[in-house]
């Protein structure tokens, strides 16, 4: 179980990674505007939002990562950061896109689960 628990965290630590590139460096490039299907405009004028909103999931995936390298010592932290990723996911579902639900907050508890069980 704890194998699946490592692996299913650095998989939300890499999706965090690419929301990272994504929000910071592809906002208003062609594949970020399809991904969160904006306007050319719309992704002009909330380029900075964006990056900002893309730092933070840089730290979420900074903490993810951290909690791996410190091995059974950052069970904690991996809790913590994983719990960070669900809320975030839960609001991101609620008030922006469902679709937020599914792609953050469901890899995130099933990691969370997996930690808690190994």
């Amino acid at each position: 179980m704890r194998a699946l628990a490592l692996t299913l965290t650095l998989i939300v630590a890499a999706l965090h990674a690419g929301f990272l590139l994504l929000e910071m460096f592809l906002w208003d490039r062609p594949l970020g505007r399809r991904i969160f299907a904006t306007t050319p405009e719309f992704a002009r004028a909330s380029k900075v939002l964006a990056a900002n909103q893309g730092l933070y999931n840089g730290f979420l995936a900074a903490g993810l990562a951290w909690s791996i390298v410190l091995g059974a010592g950052g069970t904690g932290v991996r809790i913590f950061f994983l719990a960070c990723v669900v809320l975030a996911g839960l609001y991101g579902g609620y008030s922006v896109n469902r679709r937020v639900l599914v792609v953050q907050a469901m890899p995130a508890a099933l990691a969370l689960v997996a930690t808690w069980l190994s």
